[in-house]
């Protein structure tokens, strides 16, 4: 297990694109105004731990269902080419269900906006490729950002605007799409050649 800066730098690259935090503003503000205030340390906090006890326990309940890794790695391949396309196209394939004001933080924020599907596949998919403590790092610095993020949302969207966050997540779909062809073309050898 080695750091390597570069590994980190990719990782940290995948999981931004995949959570899309700069794509959630216009949530994030929407859940600020029906609730009043949102616990920016609590939702990053727990979002990462999510995340970190996933890269960890998450190969062991593959196991112990019978799915290898590079089968759900293909399988996530899927999952990120549907989330690229929802931000290329601007579509909604699913829905988010409604909050409570009480747990609005950890519900739908660091679960499953930050945490979700999408970021949970892809460290899985990461471990097959990548060392465990480089996805920690990576990780941890992208809980650093959505910390940051989340505490100046509002002022991110008044610089951005509506056009300018939906240029960004245009862009960032691409990079997922772009992913999502990798991921699923370096796993679907692993399926075959076993």
């Amino acid at each position: 297990m080695e750091i390597n800066f570069k590994e980190i730098v990719t990782a940290v690259m995948i999981l931004f694109a995949v959570i899309d935090i700069i794509g959630n503003i216009p949530i994030i503000i929407d859940l600020r105004t029906k609730v009043g205030h949102i616990h920016s340390e609590k939702a990053s906090i727990i979002a990462g731990l999510i995340m970190i006890a996933f890269l960890f326990l998450g190969k062991s309940i593959l196991n112990l269902i019978g799915i290898d890794v590079n089968s759900f790695a293909v399988a996530g391949a899927f999952i990120l080419f549907f989330l690229a396309l929802e931000m290329i196209l601007g579509i909604s394939l699913y829905k988010e269900e409604e909050t409570s004001p009480m747990t609005a933080s950890v519900f739908p924020l660091a679960f499953p906006l930050i945490a979700g599907p999408g970021s949970l596949t892809t460290i899985l998919s990461l471990r097959a490729e990548y060392a465990t403590i480089n996805i920690v790092i990576a990780i941890v610095i992208n809980m650093v950002f959505m910390y940051i993020v989340l505490r100046t949302s509002s002022k991110i969207e008044h610089i951005l605007g509506k056009t300018g966050i939906n240029i960004l997540r245009k862009v960032f779909g691409v990079i997922l799409l772009a992913i999502a062809v990798k991921l699923f073309a370096s796993n679907i050898q692993g399926l075959f050649h076993k």
